[in-house]
């Protein structure tokens, strides 16, 4: 036997409410992310870069999934020049071929002139590596630290400590 007309409506009022609930909550989410990129944009822009790398860092992983091909771009690009003046070169490369890749494929994705910025450093980490080879973008590749000055030669007294 079926419940009543009457009966079954209340259900379907929580189910209507849970649904757009749920879809509410994925706009804010949305919303979030958005906001999180254009407070990693921000950053860059004040010359803020740890702030901007730890944000990237933290949007990395929701990429693909919370971002439109356009905002894909403008995080690889932002996340690639980020990397760039913090040092850390393989990655700016790696982020920067994505930002390229991205607006070959998508044209009107990135403004001219990041596009431009763009390929400037990227033409300038591809000459590096090619003539000198990949590891020398890495981060690790320092300048061997200087050495320390060599403690006095002279003993110590014995009621030194």
């Amino acid at each position: 036997m079926r419940a009543p007309l009457r009966a079954r409506k209340p259900v379907q009022a929580r189910f209507l409410l849970a649904l757009l609930a749920s879809v509410g909550l994925a706009l804010v989410g949305c919303q979030t992310y958005q906001d999180d990129l254009a407070r990693s944009q921000r950053a860059f822009e004040h010359a803020d870069y740890e702030r901007a790398l730890a944000i990237f860092r933290s949007l990395e992983p929701d990429l693909i999934d919370h971002f439109s091909l356009q905002e894909q771009a403008q995080y690889a690009y932002l996340r690639g020049m980020t990397d760039y003046r913090v040092g850390y070169k393989v990655d700016a490369r790696h982020w920067l071929v994505v930002a390229h890749a991205i607006s070959e494929a998508q044209r009107g994705v990135l403004p001219d002139d990041w596009k431009g910025r763009m390929k400037d450093t990227l033409a300038e980490l591809n000459e590096q590596v090619y003539s000198q080879g990949i590891e020398t973008l890495s981060e690790s590749q320092t300048e061997p630290a200087k050495a320390r000055p060599a403690a006095s030669a002279k003993p110590k007294s014995e009621d030194e400590p």
